[in-house]
């Protein structure tokens, strides 16, 4: 059986990026078979972390522009 490439880490939604770190962390815990195999899921992990928290960023941003337009709306009824 041959095992397909991981995709790249930039075009995974947030969910899918979290549950392969899931996975990811999980292996690592378990002891990979050698360092180089070690080092290439700490390396993924590293990536999929990254584009977890550039996921939870722009979320965060895209609520406070929200809120931010809720507070002038509401201060323009007054």
């Amino acid at each position: 059986m041959t095992e397909q490439p991981a995709p790249d880490v930039s075009s995974l939604s947030f969910e899918q990026a979290r549950d392969e770190l899931a996975r990811v962390v999980a292996e690592l815990e378990q002891g990979a078979p050698t360092l180089e195999h070690s080092l290439a899921l700490w390396e993924r992990g590293e990536a999929l972390a990254a584009r977890c928290e550039e996921w939870l960023l722009g979320a965060k941003r895209r609520l406070d522009a929200a809120r931010t337009q809720a507070e002038t709306a509401a201060e323009e009824n007054v």
